[in-house]
């Protein structure tokens, strides 16, 4: 049996790496090498924490979910691939038969086997054996770091998606992590006409607005708010999504939407409950909607991608060696303030 190696979370902020059986691919299955991961805020919180929400990690978990790679070898029925090919891995392998992966929203299929979400392992190893369907070619100018950013920006898009943005739309952006970032090329590239990017760091505002953003407002100063309803000429934007997963946020969502208007929530919260005015969201018929992970999204992904290559390169702003894993999570979990994405690179 040929062996690999990968990055094991053997316990909170516990770290190492072992040696693997290489998996061995079925008939609809394809060999990755794996080339590149990103850093998802989740892998932190499995790092810091050991568990999110009802997921806890209680057995040794490989980490990583945001990955591309190189087609090694396929299985005899594969007819998509060849040896060679440049891929990114979309990491929820779901049923195919449940009403929800039925009526195109795989995304919420309750037999979902998604990467580094316990107890299925992740993508920080060498090797990966993944179905076919689950593949997605890479153009030859998008590099294998970039292209672990297909992921988060899936998540922009599949929200842009939700909350029906459409051309002529003053769009609202709290949190500039890097799925809020993304989040300004997915509402672009769905017509937003004015985009609002509200963050406290610097380093991610100023990133906000190379990606297009036509305001930038920090959330450190005292009449933020007010700010934000001068640049909608005082009626709020169209729609506002939510992705810094603060309670502050997810309160100023819902008070300062234009009426009519559509709340996107992607941020997830530390508390499960927030006090929100019921009465506001009747009164101001606000559409409200709730994004987890995505669909259908990858192939509207890469495009978006293709066609803004020289700023999303800058997004990544630190990069690692596979054996400075522990380093990595650290520099991460510390720096928030000096890194926006940081990469594995295998």
């Amino acid at each position: 049996m040929k062996t690999m190696k990968a990055i094991v979370l053997e316990k909170p902020k516990v770290l190492k790496t072992e040696i693997r059986n290489r998996p061995v691919i079925m008939e609809d299955e394809v060999l990755v090498a794996v080339k590149c991961v990103g850093i998802c805020g989740s892998d932190i919180h499995y790092y810091e924490h050991g568990k999110i929400g009802n997921y806890v990690v209680e057995k040794p978990l490989i980490l990583g979910h945001e990955a591309s790679g190189e087609v090694i070898s396929i299985g005899r029925n594969v007819k998509k691939f060849n040896v060679g090919d440049k891929v990114v891995i979309e990491p929820g392998a779901t049923c195919g038969k449940c009403e929800y992966c039925k009526s195109g929203r795989y995304n919420l299929c309750p037999d979902v086997k998604f990467l580094a979400t316990p107890p299925v392992d992740g993508a920080l190893c060498e090797y990966l054996a993944v179905k076919e369907d689950y593949l997605f070619k890479i153009p030859d100018n998008i590099e294998y770091d970039v292209a672990t950013l297909v992921e988060p920006l899936s998540v922009g898009i599949h929200g842009a998606i939700r909350g029906n943005v459409k051309l002529g739309d003053k769009v609202l952006i709290l949190g500039l992590g890097p799925v809020g970032l993304l989040t300004i090329l997915a509402v672009k590239a769905f017509g937003a006409s004015q985009i609002i990017a509200v963050d406290v760091q610097p380093l991610r505002l100023n990133a906000a607005k190379e990606l297009g953003a036509t305001h930038i407002i920090n959330a450190k100063d005292s009449n933020y708010k007010q700010l934000i309803l001068e640049a909608t000429q005082n009626v709020g934007p169209d729609v506002t999504f939510e992705t810094a997963g603060s309670k502050e946020t997810s309160i100023l969502a819902f008070e300062i939407t234009k009426r009519g208007g559509r709340i996107v929530l992607i941020g997830l919260l530390p508390d499960n409950e927030v006090s929100v005015n019921i009465n506001s969201i009747v009164d101001n018929e606000y559409n409200v909607y709730g994004v987890f992970r995505y669909a259908n999204t990858y192939r509207k992904a890469i495009e978006v991608l293709s066609n803004n290559l020289d700023k999303v390169k800058k997004l990544i702003t630190h990069r690692f060696k596979f054996d400075e894993a522990i380093q990595a999570f650290e520099f991460v979990r510390g720096n928030k303030d000096k890194c926006i994405k940081a990469v594995i690179v295998i």
